[in-house]
């Protein structure tokens, strides 16, 4: 790794802004290499260089991978005038990290959301020549049909300029309120409620249960989150080259 300010390392590491962590070098609390440095702009090698803030060893990560279960309510985002925001959800050290959310889920939409400092990653999952799939779990007022099955994989104008890629949709259970999987391979506006919509039916509950190969951990309860694990990254790297 290439040498970096002290100050952004740490800042990058969860103890405070760039101003709290220039008062906290220049308190003597800071060691590299077994010596004292007051100056907030010292280049480190995190590699090769230990480095102890108040006597503790810091293993430093660059980047860090969140999967979020988001509840309804919070808006993906990691500032809004009027709503909370699923940056609002994290603890220390976790919101000192510079997290944000991979793309949007709806305001009122649940389930898998990918939180990380790590611009690069989420420029290439989100680039649409990637065609990442997003796959939702969806209960649909009105009977979905075969027929549905066809226009979702025929793709579906949703604008004057705008028909979506070709989705496919899975029914698990049709009736008055119908219950089905709908993948999709872009993030327009709604895009899931809008398609249902073309199709005379209506979205009660969504909910994404998969991006690309990673898919949303039954075992994180709503509002929750945990850092993604090294099997985890690896079912999202094949898009990342």
């Amino acid at each position: 790794m290439k040498k970096m300010r002290l100050d952004k390392i740490l800042a990058n590491s969860g103890f405070g802004s760039r101003k709290e962590v220039k008062s906290l070098i220049k308190s003597g609390a800071v060691l590299v290499s077994n010596e004292i440095v007051k100056d907030p702009g010292f280049l480190v090698d995190i590699d090769e260089e230990d480095l102890l803030v108040n006597g503790k060893r810091l293993q430093y990560k660059e980047f860090h991978y969140l999967m979020m279960n988001k509840p309804p309510g919070f808006i993906s985002a990691t500032w809004d005038r009027d709503s909370k925001t699923v940056i609002d959800l994290l603890d220390e050290p976790y919101n000192k990290f510079g997290l944000f959310p991979v793309g949007r889920l709806d305001k009122d939409t649940e389930g898998l959301l990918l939180l990380t400092n790590d611009g690069q990653l989420a420029h290439k999952l989100l680039s649409p020549k990637k065609q990442v799939p997003k796959t939702y779990y969806a209960e649909v007022s009105g009977k979905v049909v075969e027929h549905d099955i066809v226009t979702f994989q025929q793709g579906i104008p949703l604008e004057s300029d705008f028909t979506t890629l070709p989705a496919e949709l899975d029914i698990l259970a049709a009736g008055d309120i119908s219950k089905v999987l709908v993948t999709i391979y872009e993030g327009k506006f709604h895009q899931v409620k809008r398609m249902f919509e073309a199709v005379g039916k209506s979205v009660l509950f969504l909910k994404r249960i998969s991006m690309g190969n990673l898919k949303l951990d039954d075992n994180i309860p709503l509002g929750e989150y945990k850092e993604l694990t090294e099997k985890e990254m690896e079912s999202l790297r094949q898009y990342l080259s």
